[in-house]
């Protein structure tokens, strides 16, 4: 870990009423006391936790005035010293502060950098660090929850009290294996087997809904599939509410996947605009074409268009295959022209639910979305106080299961005790790595990149 003092802008660079410059590492009092003037005193006589209104100064120089705080390690986010500059919130301003104070000798933060430093100084583990970063992007209520839920510890403390278990477990079979005179092993494995299926269904208990709690917190990855000229842009557009992509009468105007995100509710929707699937000699548009399928496969909602005016053909069955492994709506669009199928009898024939809706006037769009909302189990999401939303804990989670199952079969099979703590310590050390403690550097710079700037 570097020891410098890093500072950046901690409130982004659009205007606003304020702006903060954040400065944290060992000194960072003493850099930051010449710009800051106060009112009869030092910045570095100031009470720790207190709000000071002073002048920011670079040299003779007045920068702007505001509120300056000291934060004195290790009761700081970063654990370190820290001073943040509360100043008008123009990004003029905030750059003049944040070059003052990189001209007095510290360095511009990477991202997430500042994060980073708590976890590395045990103010944070791993998983509560990811959990700031959920909190920032949370785009509904249930992300906000799940992200505060973790914040608070609830998550690891779970984790840690598996990790306890599996340890005390671990270090008794190899206290037993190198002193058998004083450690025996007589009815070990019958006591251990229903504890480690005990600690298996509770990790299993996390993973139920992890799938779905990612699609409600990072939003439905949404795919709007049909052949050319079936409304799917007129679609986007709706549930936009506003012209994204360009309509016409011509098929094959939709060369491209065009990605747009929309609130339904508490729901995101990812929506994915497709090229119209079809065989094309066109170079341009067939590389479309293989996009729009590839989507499909990524995809953790189909909506599969068809002409509601006109009978269903050969090319629209085919469409079918697409949706075979993936939950899939019907859609019949241009109802307000007339229906050549009835819905229910065509949903009932592809085993799809159907829905007859007009992407030009809007109707039938709100049933589509209470039906996606009650596909997705909202409500049922909801209630749960931990949800696993992070697709690296879900990985490692499952790796721990696999470990307990195989350390399960080894007792079952009556393989020797030295096997079955391999088994074990592997569950171990893939829950210490939710938690940062098995992870190494590698890992924690990846993870920790995806941070924003001042953060």
């Amino acid at each position: 870990m570097d020891h410098d003092i890093i500072a950046a802008i901690s409130t982004g660079l659009t205007s606003g009423g304020i702006g903060i410059v954040r400065v944290s590492g060992p000194g960072a009092v003493e850099l930051c006391a010449p710009l800051a003037e106060l009112k009869g005193r030092s910045l570095k006589e100031a009470e720790p936790n207190h709000l000071y209104y002073g002048k920011i100064r670079r040299d003779e120089q007045l920068l702007d005035e505001g509120l300056i705080t000291v934060l004195k390690g290790p009761k700081s986010y970063t654990a370190e010293d820290t001073v943040e500059f509360q100043c008008h919130g123009g990004p003029f301003v905030l750059k003049s502060v944040l070059e003052a104070v990189l001209a007095r000798g510290a360095r511009l933060a990477e991202p997430g950098e500042f994060t980073k430093r708590a976890f590395l100084n045990g103010r944070l583990d791993l998983s509560e660090a990811e959990a700031v970063i959920d909190l920032i992007r949370a785009e509904n209520e249930l992300a906000r929850h799940t992200a505060l839920a973790q914040l608070s510890g609830d998550f690891s403390r779970r984790i840690g009290g598996i990790r306890a278990e599996i340890l005390e477990k671990t270090a008794y079979l190899e206290a037993a294996l190198d002193d058998p005179e004083h450690y025996s092993l007589e009815g070990f494995g019958e006591a251990l087997a229903p504890r480690l299926k005990a600690l298996k269904g509770d990790i299993d208990s996390l993973l139920k809904d992890s799938d779905k709690g990612r699609v409600l917190t990072e939003g439905i990855r949404t795919a709007i599939l049909g052949r050319p000229n079936v409304g799917k842009s007129s679609l986007l557009n709706a549930f936009l509410g506003f012209e994204r992509a360009i309509v016409t009468g011509i098929p094959g105007t939709t060369r491209d996947t065009i990605e747009e995100s929309c609130r339904v509710g508490e729901l995101v929707l990812r929506l994915l605009d497709t090229a119209g699937i079809r065989e094309s000699g066109d170079a341009v548009e067939a590389l479309g074409i293989e996009r729009a399928r590839r989507s499909a496969e990524e995809a953790d909602l189909i909506l599969l268009m068809l002409d509601g005016s006109a009978a269903p053909g050969p090319e629209d069955e085919a469409l079918r295959a697409l949706c075979r492994h993936k939950p899939a709506l019907l859609l019949l669009n241009k109802a307000d022209l007339g229906l050549a199928a009835d819905p229910a009898t065509l949903g009932k024939a592809w085993d799809l639910p159907c829905f007859a809706i007009s992407a030009k006037t809007g109707a039938g769009l709100e049933a589509v979305t209470a039906h996606i909302r009650e596909r997705f189990c909202l409500e049922e999401i909801r209630q749960q106080p931990l949800l696993v939303t992070n697709l690296r804990h879900k990985a490692l989670l499952e790796q721990a299961v696999q470990s307990l199952s195989l350390a399960l079969e080894s007792l079952e099979l009556g393989a020797p005790e030295d096997l079955l703590t391999i088994d074990l310590m592997d569950a171990y050390r893939s829950l210490g790595l939710i938690l940062g403690e098995e992870a190494d550097e590698d890992l924690i710079n990846e993870i920790f990149s995806k941070f924003c700037m001042g953060k």
